[in-house]
């Protein structure tokens, strides 16, 4: 499939992609690595009329403790993000789960900021990220402004950014090394999963159980109270939506959200791993 015709520019600044943002409106997406939306644009899914490239904008790639706190460049690579040595100090799952997204080529052009401006419930770091807790950081013509990553994603491919605004940066709690685990379920090994599970600290997040990624607020609550993991897990699936396609019904979906849970919850506690 060819997509249809656009204009493209190429910004040098941030400031200068919100100026082209706003001059253009709804006609307008953002691209930096290309792997969400160029798909789209191929199967006219997505049709801008202007894409504006950030993806050589300096100063967008890094990662720095600031307080409690980690951030986290919005245009950081799969890849870098999964080698960074202070990423893997502070916050382990996020190295982890970059390293589980798609194939090479996919981790060397993705960006961070990307995948979670996409809005895709099967993402991998959207997963990790919303156990971790934190905020995304946008920026547009009135500024800076911090949107807690609970309130961000709004449905599949919907998120709380204005048309105008761009992902500049990502900030999480500092975790250290304790305390985690991701557990994906795959059919081959660079696929989307067909259910992940992220566990951070009493925190649960799943991906493909909803129209975004979501949290599993009655494991959590379970936990809270003092539930054993195998109590707790058996909730993971409560007040979820799984969709059901080639891959999955909904509730095989649901298992799998109940199995995985247990498992990264008893990964993240230092226990016996439970079997299938």
């Amino acid at each position: 499939m060819i997509p249809g015709p656009f204009e493209f520019v190429r910004a040098a600044s941030v400031e200068e992609a919100v100026a082209a943002l706003v001059a253009h409106g709804d006609d307008a997406k953002v691209i930096a690595g290309g792997h969400s939306l160029l798909p789209l644009m191929k199967l006219r899914l997505a049709m801008p009329a202007v894409l504006v490239d950030i993806g050589r904008i300096p100063g967008l790639s890094y990662v720095r403790v600031e307080g409690d706190e980690v951030a986290i460049g919005a245009g950081i690579r799969h890849h870098e993000l999964e080698r960074d040595e202070v990423a893997g100090a502070e916050v382990p799952i996020l190295p982890h789960a970059a390293g589980q997204v798609g194939d090479p080529q996919v981790r060397h052009r993705g960006t961070l900021g990307g995948t979670v401006a996409h809005s895709d419930p099967a993402s991998d770091l959207p997963t990790a990220l919303l156990a971790l807790g934190g905020s995304v950081v946008v920026q547009g013509p009135d500024g800076r402004r911090s949107i807690p990553l609970t309130e961000f994603w709004l449905g599949f491919f919907e998120t709380a950014l204005q048309p105008e605004e761009l992902v500049v940066e990502l900030r999480v709690p500092r975790t250290g090394p304790a305390g985690w685990a991701y557990e994906k379920f795959t059919r081959r090994a660079n696929d989307w999963p067909i259910v992940a599970v992220a566990a951070v600290d009493g925190r649960v997040a799943l991906a493909n159980m909803a129209g975004t990624v979501v949290r599993a607020t009655a494991t959590e609550e379970a936990l809270a109270r003092g539930a054993s993991i195998a109590e707790a897990a058996a909730l993971a699936a409560d007040g979820t939506s799984p969709s059901a396609d080639m891959h999955a019904d909904q509730e095989y979906r649901r298992h799998l959200a109940r199995l995985l849970t247990r498992r990264a919850l008893e990964k993240a506690a230092g226990v016996g791993v439970t079997a299938a």
